[in-house]
This record gives structure tokens, C-alpha cells and sequence, in this order.
């Protein structure tokens, strides 16, 4: 079980990118895999802001572009979306009392690091190195060795 980072999905989206290679060769190793993979709303969200916007990425996409690649994803067998339970409430709150020193941008990450959390999913495929301060994770680098 593997959860798929913004930036991984914005590289395999830029036919530019130097590690758009890497991170589509993962994506397409996740689709064939019977291992479930994982986006998290947050995620999808964040890659259709930056995706659509001209000075964040190189050649912008339309919204429909975007979505389309996210919902081709989503379409393959084993992905599927993290959402809340139930539990994420009491998930946060021990997450943050184990981690007081959380703080502004990183909040974004925490969301997706406890809905990974609670659903028991502890492999993040990223090249967000704030991942690697939550010890219930194990952050794999499109780039590295698995």
C-alpha cells in the first residue's frame, strides 16, 4: 500500500521534467501492481491548483486537462482516494501531541500523513523531504531504490 505525493503526479504530468521519466515509470508500476495505491483528495486538489497555474507550472493545463489525469489514475484497478473515518479526529490530535512542532505549510502534509494514518498505509512515494518527520512513515523516493 502506497500513497502518491503532488509532486510525483506534477512531475509525471510535465513531458519536461527531468524526473517525469521516474515518476511515470512509478505511477505505471502502481497501476499494474496489486498492491492498492493511494491519492488523497487533498493531493488531487493541490496537483489541479498547480497544474492549471501559469506561474506555478511550465506549460499550464486547462481544468478538464488536469482533471482527466487525475481521473485516469483514479480509473485504474488498485487506486483509489484516502477519506476520512470516523477515527480521524482522535488520528490528528495524537498525531499533533506526538509532533508539537508542526507548523504552517507543513499542515497540508499532515492531513495527508493521518488520513495515511488511520487507514494503516504507511509508504509515501515523494520528493517532500517534510515527510520524513512523521515516524509512522516511510517516505520512498521516485528517483531511489525500493
Amino acid at each position: 500500500m502506497l500513497v502518491f505525493d503532488t509532486n510525483v503526479l506534477l512531475h509525471a504530468a510535465d513531458e519536461r521534467s527531468q524526473l517525469g521519466v521516474s515518476c511515470r515509470r512509478r505511477l505505471d508500476d502502481a497501476r499494474g501492481d496489486s498492491a492498492p495505491a493511494f491519492l488523497t483528495w487533498s493531493v488531487c486538489y493541490e496537483f489541479l491548483r498547480v497544474s492549471t497555474h501559469a506561474r506555478a507550472f511550465r506549460s499550464p493545463w486547462t481544468p478538464s486537462g488536469a482533471w482527466s489525469f487525475i481521473d485516469r489514475l483514479l480509473a485504474a484497478p488498485g487506486f483509489e482516494v484516502l477519506v476520512a473515518t470516523p477515527r480521524h479526529r482522535a488520528v490528528l490530535a495524537q498525531t499533533l501531541a506526538e509532533l508539537p512542532d508542526l507548523r504552517g505549510n507543513v499542515m497540508h502534509d499532515v492531513h495527508t500523513a493521518v488520513l495515511m494514518r488511520e487507514h494503516g498505509v504507511s509508504r509515501i512515494c515523494t520528493r517532500d523531504s517534510d515527510f520524513r518527520r512523521f515516524p509512522f512513515l516511510s517516505v520512498l523516493d521516485p528517483l531511489g531504490e525500493w
